[in-house]
């Protein structure tokens, strides 16, 4: 037991699963919240830790007397007043990873990037598990990582490492540790781009080897971090690589080859890149190049990530809706050109004009953003706006024209119409499965 009393922004799960870790290891605890749910009124009183609610901006230097630290929740924004009282009461600010850190040494590799982070995260944990070696998944996932290291019998934790996390963290650690790619996000909670940029480097600051860092090598902003030595995927002629092209193309990584590419269920460019990082990170952190390729045969990719859900009269409509970032939706439009193309939906404070790089044959513009959706294909292309996703694939069916694909890509987050991406995806789901003739 500890006389300091600690500090917990933010009673999101991350910060609830703080909250009972620091409980149960007999820390005195102060719980602040801005805008507490019953989820987090609960946790407080079940815990028995006081809760302040919607402190001013000008409370927070009282706030901090007699704190030792701050864990700062993720998604709490860079300019939260907290920061700056911490920063002039030189109090130390980490994140749950820190805590973790402190409490528990056993391996942990990590992923970042702005897009492709769970599917990597997924196919390393199953890479290293078929391989032998217990593992659990933790971070920006269902388990945070002060929660995760309950488990006394995982031998590897794979932590799926936001930006957010990065950022609040006083040492991020851990090795291997991949960047799969960068492009602007999360711009309504970091202070601009530059900081945005910054937490996402971070990922690197705790390899235990230079050869450790896993890093895209098409990627400019990844490769201005990465560290030299670093083991590189993604360029024609890097370590980790696809050679050759149609039906005789094979992945390789580390120099050798793993598997062929026609017999992976997954092969658009961005499953290559993901396929890649993935085997690298998990050969580094133990894996077999057996198991590497066992894992990668079978993996038909997540929900809601160019997924398909039917196939209607000839159309195919895939669900994409993980897709909250333009660089996501170009990636999928990239895949697929020519579709029939739904975005929109809540922009998160960057440019949803690059979108117009992009050729979709259609687009239907939806939610809050719909107005800058319209904007970025004008004169481009035939763009309808619609005001409920009902709308909306009935628009893109009627566009398509009896071929080609339908793709829900919204570029943006779903919290104008929806709570989550997966009620997003899944409501467009049951619109299209309740067409005449559908497939699935």
């Amino acid at each position: 037991m500890t006389d300091a009393t600690t500090l917990v922004l933010g009673l999101g799960v991350a910060g609830r699963a703080v909250l009972d870790a620091l409980v149960r290891r007999e820390f005195h605890v102060v719980a602040v919240d801005d805008a507490p749910g019953g989820a987090a009124r609960q946790c407080a009183d079940r815990l028995g830790v006081p809760l302040v609610e919607a402190p001013a901006a000008d409370a927070w230097p009282r706030l901090l007397c007699g704190i030792s630290e701050v864990v700062m929740g993720p998604g709490v924004p860079d300019a939260h007043p907290c920061h700056a009282a911490a920063r002039a009461a030189g109090v130390p600010v980490v994140d749950e990873s820190d805590l973790a850190a402190r409490w528990d040494d056993r391996p942990r590799c990590a992923v970042t990037g702005t897009n492709g982070k769970t599917t990597v995260v997924t196919l390393v944990a199953e890479m290293l598990e078929r391989s032998g070696i217990r593992t659990l998944t933790a971070g920006n996932t269902d388990t945070p990582l002060v929660a995760a290291i309950d488990d006394a019998e995982v031998s590897t934790f794979v932590v799926e490492a936001s930006s957010f996390r990065l950022g609040h963290a006083d040492m991020f650690k851990a090795s291997p540790a991949g960047w799969l790619n960068f492009a602007p996000d999360h711009l309504d909670v970091h202070a601009d781009a530059s900081a945005y940029e910054a937490a996402k480097a971070r990922i690197f600051e705790g390899v235990a080897r230079p050869e450790d860092a896993v890093a895209n090598a098409s990627d400019s902003v990844v490769m201005a971090h990465a560290p030299e030595g670093a083991l590189l995927f993604g360029g024609v002629d890097t370590p980790c690589r696809v050679d050759g092209e149609g039906s005789s193309a094979l992945l390789i990584v580390n120099d050798e080859p793993l598997i062929e590419v026609a017999a992976l269920m997954r092969s658009l460019p961005h499953d290559l890149d993901n396929a890649q990082a993935a085997a690298a990170l998990a050969i580094r952190a133990g894996a077999s190049r057996a198991a590497c390729a066992e894992a990668l045969l079978g993996f038909a990719g997540l929900a809601h990530r160019m997924a398909l859900v039917a196939e209607i009269q000839g159309v195919r409509f895939v669900d994409d809706s993980k897709a909250t970032t333009p660089h996501a939706t170009l990636t999928a439009m990239a895949g697929l050109p020519g579709s029939v193309l739904i975005a929109g939906g809540r922009n998160k404070g960057v440019d949803l004009a690059v979108l117009g790089r992009s050729r979709p044959r259609a687009v239907v513009a939806i939610g809050e953003a719909a107005d800058e959706i319209v904007e970025a294909f004008a004169g481009r292309c035939p763009v309808h706006e619609a005001a409920s996703m009902d709308e909306a694939v009935a628009l893109a069916h009627e566009a398509a024209d009896g071929s080609g694909t339908v793709l829900l890509s919204p570029g943006c987050s779903s919290f104008d119409w929806y709570g989550s991406y997966v009620e997003r995806g899944l409501d467009f789901g049951r619109i299209v499965r309740s067409l005449d003739g559908a497939e699935a």
